[in-house]
């Protein structure tokens, strides 16, 4: 009985001291609370000083410009949309110490390295008669957001070289010497650079045919009319020139060149000197001109310039980091960082045929050099939080080149955007170019873009300004790409003559009625081009399985049964999410701009489109969406779960248009190890795909933009949890992203290496929504007027 007594005596006394601290606990969970906001609050703000080589981008440049899938080997930096840029010394190189390595420069549509460093500093002690060697100096090279930096520590003195851009075509370099001893230092100083003038792009090597000429206080890179369309193009026109605030005497030889300042320079003890130059490379004799007239102020206004382009990149990183809870996430910092550095330094300004500025896929990729139509609506929704004038100007980039109705090419497309425009057009348009792509359009993203640019901006003029041509471009898909006129899409083709059979000499084949033959496989490739998932296993042309007729090409007629276009027999379920989403933007920028009529009929068709979707594209089986295939008649539809799972599946969800237990059985299938929730997630194709291919570009790896539509669908039904737990996965799964590599093109979703190209800007911007909407805050980019 005592020992009974005295249990029930201890547990009253426990019982007692847990509602003691549960109740001191709550008394001070507001306090707590208020504490750790204070902290956050008092917390410092990230700087741009913080965060030095968040991407590697020291290199050894050579004529060799491409190791690995047609990618530069080395990364590089660039601003402000200048068409050329730098890297840092390797720093095993001895040769190219004292100068920024590179340039590399855009030829029009292709990079190469103009040299291995081209205003190479050198040094001389007019009392020892020595100069400088700065192999043996203590260094530190530094890319910092939006600046260059490289320091050399000798027993005498101290270099610091800082380069920032201070124009579109114009970079600044900062030479500062610091005298360390007890006795004046008598110097004279000179620049070198030898012109590398070859061009090695993993096949063939070509003279680029370049020559130097001495000017006043430089040197000036002269190019001759080359027009190699696979790759390079320069003109006569096309200069990189050196300018120095101190007069100089040149020496020039070949591709080689010296310039030796007049006069002796004299620094006192323990003071420093400064002396600046600025490399341009311009296009035109008219830009050429507009820099000239500019390069004695960016010295006078070196300071200023410098300050601002310090503020200018802290308020990139201020936006960035505007939430305070990103605080909380110190170790995402150097990743999102590294998206803005990677979409600024992919940022051209308008040249040749581009008219505003845009975002390029790629500057270390050969063939990526353009603007495409889909990336562009990506990277501007990103973009916008940090640059909303580049965001604004890289949706009217694409638009610039929107198809008319009284067009001498494609007239029948009215209305529609092309898929990719470069600086020179295709022949058929005037110009010598080949890589200008308007066989095909791409998935209709571009209305996204525009309400996201409102509804961070609130610019009002620029909605007025777009509504109308995301009408017209939303009104072609259904009248060049639906082909049974039920209100449902297909990918397609523009009618090209790329689609023509074609015979040895490249000329079009006819058949015995003197009519033109179509090559099937080419109008199925520009579909599946315009789908943005080139070799996905959807648009496998001989199908998969039993009673698969595979993907066969339906023809497109106007009421005068002319031919306008191709699909084919498969009404995609991205797509017509899309285009449901689209109504969605539509509605709220028609009730923004007072067109109530317009927000009523997207409404209704957005429900139409709703219902079809959810009834003819979800399997209740495997509780996923598919593509449905149709025929010609509309007599009978497959749905095309034979073909397996891949990240279409999920984009009704992101479009908001699925109902919940429908969204339920889609998340378990992008939560399972076997399906989605690989080592990095999402993969385009599912791992239990019988075609899956973990390293084979659309069937299996990880594209960011997907991956980013599979967190944002997850959010948009209640999925908050799931939805960071795959984001930081996405982080720190992929190789290098958390370190100093840069962000790949996509993903090996079983090992986490980086596959294709690097330095991809849509992978930066998906990243940057990450981060800032799900891993910070708790939000997505695809909320629309239509309400479920």
């Amino acid at each position: 009985m005592k020992k009974k007594r005295y249990l029930f005596i201890s547990l009253g006394i426990i019982l007692l001291i847990v509602a003691g601290v549960v109740g001191f606990n709550l008394l001070n969970k507001d306090k707590k609370e208020e504490q750790t906001s204070d902290l956050i609050e008092k917390a410092p703000k990230p700087e741009v000083s913080n965060f030095k080589n968040v991407i590697d981008i020291s290199a050894n440049p050579t004529e060799n410009m491409y190791g690995n899938y047609d990618t530069n080997r080395f990364n590089n930096f660039s601003d402000l949309g200048a068409w050329h840029g730098y890297y840092l010394p390797d720093g095993n190189s001895p040769e190219i110490l004292g100068g920024f390595a590179g340039p590399v420069i855009i030829g029009e549509e292709y990079p190469a390295n103009l040299a291995k460093t081209f205003n190479k500093i050198q040094i001389a002690n007019d009392d020892t008669k020595t100069t400088y060697d700065l192999s043996k100096a203590s260094t530190d090279f530094a890319y910092y957001p939006g600046k260059l930096v490289q320091t050399y520590e000798l027993d005498d003195l101290t270099l610091e070289l800082d380069l920032i851009f201070t124009s579109n075509r114009s970079a600044l370099v900062k030479t500062n010497i610091t005298n360390k001893t007890e006795k004046p230092l008598h110097l004279s100083l000179s620049w070198q650079g030898t012109l590398l003038n070859k061009l090695n792009d993993g096949s063939d090597t070509i003279d680029l045919k370049q020559t130097l000429e001495s000017t006043a206080n430089g040197v000036q890179v002269n190019f001759p009319d080359m027009r190699e369309i696979w790759t390079f193009f320069s003109t006569k026109q096309t200069k990189y020139s050196i300018y120095h605030d101190m007069p100089v005497v040149n020496d020039v030889a070949s591709n080689t060149y010296t310039s030796k300042a007049k006069s002796p320079i004299t620094i006192a003890p323990n003071k420093d000197f400064a002396t600046f130059a600025v490399e341009s490379y311009t296009f035109t004799d008219q830009e050429l001109q507009d820099e000239k007239a500019n390069w004695d102020s960016y010295i006078t206004d070196q300071d200023k310039l410098f300050k601002s382009n310090n503020t200018r990149w802290q308020g990139y990183l201020d936006k960035t980091f505007a939430d305070a809870k990103n605080k909380n996430y110190p170790e995402y910092q150097n990743a999102a960082v590294k998206t803005v550095e990677t979409l600024t330094t992919n940022w051209r300004s308008p040249a040749g045929a581009i008219k505003h500025d845009g975002i390029i896929p790629s500057m270390s990729y050969k063939w990526f050099i353009g603007l495409w139509s889909w990336d562009s609506w990506k990277e501007a929704v990103a973009t916008v939080n940090f640059n909303p004038e580049l965001a604004k100007n890289s949706v009217r980039a694409l638009f610039d080149y929107q198809i008319q109705a009284d067009d001498s090419v494609l007239p029948q497309d009215s209305g529609a955007i092309i898929d990719a425009i470069f600086y020179n057009k295709t022949a058929e348009r005037g110009g010598d170019g080949g890589n200008w792509n308007e066989r095909n359009s791409k998935p209709p993203l571009s209305a996204w873009a525009v309400w996201s640019i409102y509804e961070a901006t609130k610019d009002k003029d620029f909605l007025k300004e777009m509504y109308p041509k995301l009408v017209n471009y939303h009104d072609w898909w259904y009248s060049n790409r639906d082909h049974n006129k039920n209100g449902i899409a297909e990918y397609g083709s523009m009618v090209s003559d790329a689609n023509w059979k074609k015979d040895a000499n490249d000329k079009n084949i006819k058949d015995a009625n003197g009519n033109l033959e179509l090559n099937d496989e080419a109008v199925i490739e520009a579909a599946a081009w315009e789908s943005g998932m080139d070799n996905a296993v959807r648009f496998d042309q001989d199908g998969v399985g039993k009673n698969d007729p595979g993907v066969l090409v339906l023809e497109n007629k106007d009421s005068a049964d002319k031919v306008i276009g191709y699909s084919i027999n498969q009404e995609s379920v991205d797509l017509n999410a899309y285009l449901y989403a689209e109504k969605g933007f539509l509605v709220s920028m028609a009730e923004v701009l007072g067109k109530d009529d317009d927000a009523d009929k997207y409404k209704k068709e957005a429900e139409k489109v709703q219902t079809y979707i959810e009834k003819n594209m979800y399997d209740k089986d495997t509780g996923f969406y598919y593509d449905l295939q149709i025929n010609g008649d509309n007599s009978k539809t497959k749905l095309l779960v034979n073909r397996g799972k891949g990240t279409e599946g999920w984009i009704p969800l992101w479009a908001n248009l699925s109902d919940k237990d429908k969204a339920a059985s889609v998340r378990e299938n992008m939560l399972s190890p076997n399906k989605f929730n690989t080592y990095v997630p999402f993969p385009t194709a599912s791992k239990d795909n019988p075609r899956f291919s973990a390293t084979e570009y659309w069937r299996g790896p990880v594209w960011l933009d997907q991956a980013l539509f599979g967190v944002e669908a997850l959010q948009n039904y209640g999925y908050k949890a799931d939805a960071t737990v795959l984001s930081k996965n996405l982080f720190n799964h992929a190789n290098g992203l958390m370190g100093n590599e840069p962000i790949h093109e996509n993903y090996d979703p079983l090992t986490g290496d980086g596959l294709s190209t690097r330095n991809f800007s849509w992978s930066s911007a998906a990243y940057y929504l990450m981060y800032q909407n799900t891993i910070v805050g708790d939000k997505t980019t695809s909320q629309t007027g239509i309400e479920k």
